[in-house]
């Protein structure tokens, strides 16, 4: 029996690159969401030969794409048109139900809209976001008819996006996975294909975010107090990147901090969010979730002290107040305080 959490193109391999080359491109995709995920995703698209239209409500992100070479679009309405994929790589439940049935949602591409508008002949939706799985379990029940629906959360950060590689995590019918197979061979180094049916997608994302949650969490406060006892930011980061304690989250986010960079690759924010989603589900299940929560709440006071919109490693600044330790290029803690944005 194959491994339904294995994806015959797995990273790296020869039949997943073959499979990207023999596959023909869909003619026409549209991405809605253009931060730093889905620009990431939409180039690597470009880059493989797809017509693209990209939405966002950032108008910056719109004349980024278009100098790329991609298309732009107005709305979701209208970049959905005429398109067989639509992709959705935004960044929660609100913002998925706005962009698909909001007044200029994907799902009110029509006709009349333009001339020549239309949403495309039955396409496939790509829900990309980390949303609640009984939200994403809902919305196949809300397609219209002949529209599919993958639910397929993605991780792997900005430089996978860009360089088309990606983990997917995928939910959805066969003829959903068929009809989305050569979007997902480009934007993927693996596609994890979970089930015939939406929600299991975003409940393996719920729970590769509380172990980042927690891990980021783990890793501010254990080198925040190495600081604290007085070792050196570089010698705590070289000795635990070569120890039994060393994580994937340890050895990349405290390079952040070792840098003094707090450049969002991905936010506070994000983390205040989706461990909101772990807590919120482990109550709806009646499980507990004491990490998670105990994480949600450094992230949680991150963004109350001004540092939402900065990178998840800015976590470690909490302890900065309240312990009074010293991060290395510190004074960069001077534009969180005053409340500046990336």
């Amino acid at each position: 029996m194959t491994d339904p959490l294995r994806h015959q193109g797995q990273s790296g391999d020869v039949g997943h690159k073959e499979a990207r080359a023999s596959r023909t491109p869909t003619p026409s995709i549209a991405v809605i969401g253009l931060g730093a995920m889905g620009m990431g995703t939409a180039r690597a698209l470009l880059d493989a030969g797809f017509a693209v239209t990209g939405c966002d409500i950032n108008p910056k992100a719109l004349r980024e794409f278009a100098a790329a070479g991609g298309k732009t679009a107005a709305s979701p309405a209208e970049a959905a048109r005429d398109a067989s994929v639509i992709l959705l790589i935004v960044v929660n439940a609100d913002q998925v139900e706005s962009v698909l049935f909001g007044e200029a949602g994907v799902l009110n591409a029509s006709d009349s809209d333009t001339p020549s508008g239309r949403l495309g002949p039955k396409p496939v939706i790509l829900q990309n976001a980390t949303v609640p799985p009984a939200y994403a379990e809902a919305l196949a029940g809300r397609m219209p008819d002949g529209v599919e629906i993958l639910d397929a959360p993605i991780s792997g950060g900005a430089l996978k996006a860009r360089a088309g590689e990606l983990s997917v995590m995928a939910s959805g019918t066969a003829n959903a996975f068929d009809r989305a197979q050569s979007v997902l061979d480009t934007m993927a180094a693996t596609v994890h294909n979970l089930g015939n049916r939406c929600g299991p997608g975003s409940s393996m994302k719920l729970v590769n975010q509380l172990l980042a949650g927690v891990h980021i969490s783990a890793a501010a406060e254990a080198m925040a107090l190495g600081l604290r006892m007085g070792i050196d930011a570089r010698t705590i980061y070289n000795v635990i990147t070569a120890s039994a304690g060393n994580s994937w989250m340890f050895e990349n986010r405290m390079a952040h901090v070792l840098d003094g960079d707090y450049t969002p690759r991905s936010a506070i924010e994000i983390f205040v969010k989706d461990l909101g989603i772990v807590t919120q589900t482990g109550r709806d299940l009646r499980f507990p979730v004491p990490l998670s929560a105990a994480a949600q709440q450094q992230f949680t006071a991150a963004a109350a002290a001004g540092l939402g919109r900065e990178d998840d490693a800015a976590v470690i600044k909490v302890f900065e107040r309240l312990a009074g330790i010293q991060l290395p290029s510190a004074a960069n803690d001077s534009n969180a305080s005053s409340g500046a944005s990336h």
